[in-house]
């Protein structure tokens, strides 16, 4: 596989969040349950039988980059709530280290953790929590007048937080007078409003109808790239996660299974698990040129139509079609790197390997 710009620009980012050999047990915490966990002797049902205890989260180790929006997705009870939740220290993790922004934040004392908290990390939940009796700007507002931010300040951090979602003439009505995407809205400005550097998402748009979701999918990715906010955004969904995330990371019973761009998850699942999410997934829009080309300009007949690197199936497809050819160069910066032909087309949309 060969890598997407995304892998070769985030390589090149500082890191953001490290995860580092993290484990979490609920219940008994023993040595003996550690160790028999670490080597993988019982499974969950035996762990709770044998210890008294749930392993919900189990030897995760990753790197999140800086302005990076990082998914991780799983099936209910995979533990990617239980993890998102170590980022900022709502959980405590029983064995591992937690980094963000180059400290363990397990080591902080409570002035410090509350810096954190206010500061440097946002979160948004599935259900919002907005208070009935405040008007939305005084729910944006809410964050900075716990920090003692001056009243005037405040609101008008919080409208301009407004304005980045889309509802700086919603400022003074209550949440009881907005739609359930407006309401997420509310809260992702409330988030915003301390301008954290990173952004912690636990499946905020699982609850809404298909078409705001889809909405307010792009709408946060475009606003998280605008302003290179770091996310880590868990979902259940993998079109969401394909969507929105720069790498997905894909969890099953508290470890993750495989890390990649969508692009490689979709190509290249590590297991029967992975397949089984990928399965129906429509290729066409996330597959590139890239991955699909054969390599080597000798094999461009003359006169082939053209299109880079990143050039999607769909977009291929169309240009096979329209331009009637058996052949398309890949070119970038000026350089014929391969060739994409009509049968590298077809084994593309029907998930076969091509090379």
């Amino acid at each position: 596989m060969k890598l997407s710009p995304v892998d070769v620009s985030a390589v090149t980012r500082p890191v953001a969040i490290q995860c580092r050999s993290v484990w979490k047990f609920f219940g008994n915490e023993s040595a003996a349950a550690i160790e028999a966990a670490r080597k993988g002797t019982h499974d969950k049902d035996q762990m709770l039988d044998k210890f008294g205890c749930v392993v919900a989260v189990a030897d995760v180790s990753f790197e999140v980059y800086e302005g990076e929006t990082f998914c991780i997705m799983g099936l209910s009870g995979s533990g990617k709530s239980t993890l998102i939740r170590h980022f900022n220290r709502l959980i405590e993790p029983s064995v591992g280290e937690v980094v963000v922004q180059g400290k363990d934040i397990c080591k902080l004392g409570d002035v410090d953790l509350r810096q954190l908290r206010s500061r440097h990390v946002g979160m948004v939940f599935q259900n919002v929590a907005l208070l009935p009796f405040r008007t939305v700007l005084e729910n944006v507002a809410l964050p900075l007048e716990v920090q003692g931010v001056s009243k005037k300040q405040r609101l008008e951090t919080s409208q301009a937080a407004l304005e980045k979602v889309g509802l700086k003439n919603w400022a003074q009505r209550y949440p009881s007078e907005l739609s359930g995407g407006m309401q997420q809205r509310v809260g992702i400005a409330r988030a915003l409003a301390t301008d954290p550097q990173i952004l912690l998402m636990d499946e905020p748009f699982s609850a809404l109808d298909p078409l705001i979701r889809k909405q307010l999918q792009i709408e946060f990715k475009q606003l998280s790239t605008r302003l290179n906010k770091t996310s880590i955004f868990i979902t259940h969904d993998l079109e969401e996660a394909i969507r929105i995330g720069d790498r997905i990371a894909i969890m099953k019973e508290g470890r993750i299974v495989q890390i990649g761009t969508p692009e490689e998850i979709v190509l290249n699942p590590a297991d029967e698990y992975v397949a089984d999410f990928v399965e129906g997934i429509s290729r066409l829009h996330l597959v590139k040129a890239h991955s699909i080309m054969s390599p080597g300009a000798d094999k461009v007949p003359a006169g082939a139509p053209q299109a880079s690197l990143d050039s999607d199936l769909q977009t291929l497809i169309d240009l096979t079609l329209t331009q009637k050819s058996e052949h398309i160069a890949i070119v970038e910066q000026g350089q014929t790197l391969g060739v994409v032909t009509r049968e590298n087309l077809l084994k593309a949309v029907r998930g076969i390997e091509v090379n």
